[in-house]
């Protein structure tokens, strides 16, 4: 469920902005009001809010000491001031902010529209950044940042180029002018896991990442990650994950 505060004094700005989107927003929601800075600070403080729109001028608490209370929130809101004052010196905190959108009163309708439009894709990109790092190999992020040897590196990246294609230690030996038991050797040297753990780690990250970003169908994943069936791919996701592709899709989602 989206979570939205309407921060303002003024009861009729707070109840338009309530009905704009209330007449725009589709899906499952909930739009909560405060009538002051500290009453939006509470709430803040005990509900997780996604979007914060707030006037900066407010009772008790202004707009922009209200988002700096909530900085330090695990889940901070992504935040859109309105005001009845242009001054330079607001709008500039409000950017320091990182805020969405900066509205001067009286407030269009299609501003804060477009406004909550753009908080909401930054919200979903937000999410979909924190489900890929919790899925996240961590040893490949840690690996991705280089061995130290020069041709292992090479070999790295041209495992991650070239995913959905056949690799093999022998082919990346001669590519790099090396005895494929020699190359095998020096990798698992390098990096601590065999090349051929890290080709099908390699898969699966990218697996997951589009079984979590897009609506491809396990086939054309398995093709995409560089297996001949979605059988045999299939087979080593859940060797590996317990899970099947399709399972861990609706777990994760």
């Amino acid at each position: 469920m989206i979570q939205l505060l309407i921060a303002d004094d003024e009861p009729r700005t707070r109840e338009g902005i309530k009905r704009v989107l209330e007449g725009w927003l589709t899906g499952s929601y909930h739009i909560y009001l405060a009538d002051n800075g500290l009453a939006a600070l509470e709430l803040l403080q005990k509900q997780a809010i996604d979007v914060l729109i707030s006037d900066i001028r407010m009772p008790g608490l202004t707009g922009l000491e209200l988002v700096e209370r909530v900085s330090s929130l695990k889940r901070k809101p992504h935040c859109i001031f309105i005001s009845g004052y242009s001054e330079f010196a607001y709008a500039q905190k409000a950017i320091q902010f990182e805020a969405i959108d900066y509205l001067l009163k009286p407030l269009e309708k299609k501003s804060i529209i477009a406004a909550v439009q753009r908080a909401l894709e930054r919200r979903e990109e937000k999410l979909q950044q924190d489900r890929l790092m919790k899925v996240a190999d961590v040893q490949l992020l840690e690996l991705e940042q280089e061995t130290g040897h020069a041709d292992i590196n090479k070999a790295m990246q041209y495992v991650r180029e070239h995913l959905g294609e056949a690799i093999s230690a022998k082919q990346l030996a001669e590519m790099l002018h090396m005895n494929a038991n020699y190359f095998s050797q020096l990798f698992k040297e390098q990096t601590g896991i065999s090349f051929s753990d890290y080709v099908t780690r390699q898969r699966l990250q990218l697996a997951k990442r589009l079984l979590l970003t897009t609506g491809l169908s396990i086939q054309q994943i398995a093709e995409q990650v560089g297996y001949q069936t979605d059988r045999y791919f299939i087979r080593v996701f859940r060797a590996h994950e317990q899970l099947s592709p399709a399972q861990y899709r609706k777990q994760q989602t």
